[in-house]
């Protein structure tokens, strides 16, 4: 209780008031990589520290607990994670099959060296979050594209060529959901279908639910392994409160086993693969798991203003650009293939806009033409970024 009442402090029109130089000098690589622009590539939000972990983090620097990270602490932010994943998705997973990872992209390369035989091909629905394809060819696993398909204003798993990234030879499916970056939230019935066609081949998944607090109104996050022991036996999961609480730099995720052996064999490798969690970071996860319910619900019912806004200006200063309106996270997918440009979308929108957005081409096969826009941002900041757009747009 004591945490929900330091959250009472924040109003949700605090998010508003955050200025331009605060947010520069804030050091961030958002505001800092493209010093002249809005940023509103890289996935984070503008909103700082809730409350609760605020204090948890000043309270730690002033016992000077900046140390190794400790048992207790880490059965700490297992047992808050898993009272999270009971709570808000009605997942029961032990905290014993909870362990610490510095970050999602890690746990992916974990399990891409652990768990899944050396160039086993891995299938990765596209469009999709920037790093995976060069991490996973890096590793030396070829990358079967699943492209995803618009369908009556959705988004949609094209299933018909999951199952042939399978048959031809994929033995692992990377499945982001929420869907970075079209933000696309998973239904029950599709993850069902997904799993049946994974068991056909005895596949895995690698389940990326960094953004599952992150869903709007009318859907719900069903994390995969819920879904029916099938399910489990395939996935491991790699959630994380970064992407909701403002994490990012202070390195922690974790890993969620549902299958016995895969639990066993963290047990003679985590000491390895988890060894560059922080431990700030667990301490800012255990506290936001805990004590963040009510900073998150004022910022979903900021975001959702956002999105809404979002898709009002672009009807009404930039109708040449077309989206389907995300499900979850505080992404846009925007398709820019109706502007005579002779560069990439967001190449013309930093240049010509100053607002930097995310290349869609780094996102796989599909996504040449298309920009990734983050609208976690103050309103007024969003506002002049689509109005700045708008702008360039106009003078072609």
């Amino acid at each position: 209780m004591a945490g929900q009442r330091r959250e009472a402090a924040l109003d949700i029109h605090d998010f508003d008031a955050v200025p331009l130089d605060q947010l520069r000098a804030g050091g961030g690589l958002k505001w800092r990589a493209f010093p002249d622009c809005i940023g509103a590539f890289v996935a984070e939000m503008d909103f700082g520290l809730a409350p609760p972990i605020a204090a948890a983090l000043q309270q730690a620097l002033a016992r000077g607990q900046v140390g190794y990270l400790s048992p207790d602490l880490t059965r700490a932010l297992a047992e808050a994670c898993a009272d999270w994943q009971r709570r808000h998705h009605g997942w029961e997973v032990p905290a014993e099959a909870i362990h610490a990872v510095p970050d999602v992209l890690g746990a992916l390369e974990v399990v891409l060296r652990h768990y899944l035989p050396a160039a086993t091909p891995v299938a990765l629905p596209v469009p999709n979050y920037m790093p995976f394809i060069p991490l996973l060819r890096l590793l030396g696993h070829p990358v079967l594209e699943v492209p995803m398909r618009r369908e009556d204003g959705a988004w949609v798993l094209d299933e018909a060529a999951l199952e042939e990234a399978f048959a031809r030879g994929a033995r692992q499916l990377v499945l982001c959901n929420p869907h970075n970056p079209i933000g696309k939230v998973y239904g029950r019935d599709e993850l069902a279908r997904i799993a049946a066609i994974a068991a056909r081949f005895d596949a895995r998944v690698f389940a990326d639910e960094i953004h599952a607090p992150i869903v709007y109104p009318g859907h719900r996050h069903v994390p995969y392994a819920s879904v029916s022991e099938q399910a489990a036996r395939q996935a491991i999961t790699a959630v994380s409160a970064s992407k909701a609480w403002n994490l990012a730099g202070l390195k922690c995720a974790q890993l969620v086993f549902t299958r016995d052996e895969d639990l066993a064999l963290w047990r003679r490798i985590g000491l390895f693969a988890g060894h560059s969690t922080a431990t700030p970071g667990v301490i800012a996860h255990t506290t936001a798991w805990r004590e963040g319910d009510a900073w998150l619900a004022r910022g979903l019912e900021y975001l959702e203003g956002n999105r809404a806004l979002l898709g009002q200006l672009l009807r009404e200063r930039l109708p040449q650009l077309h989206w389907i309106a995300p499900q979850g996270t505080y992404l846009a997918w925007l398709d820019c293939r109706a502007l005579p440009l002779e560069m990439p979308p967001h190449a013309f929108f930093r240049r010509r806009a100053r607002v930097a957005l995310t290349d869609g081409a780094e996102c796989g096969t599909g996504g040449e033409g298309h920009v990734r826009l983050n609208f976690a941002m103050p309103r007024p900041l969003l506002r002049e970024a689509i109005e700045r757009m708008a702008e360039a747009v106009a003078s072609l």
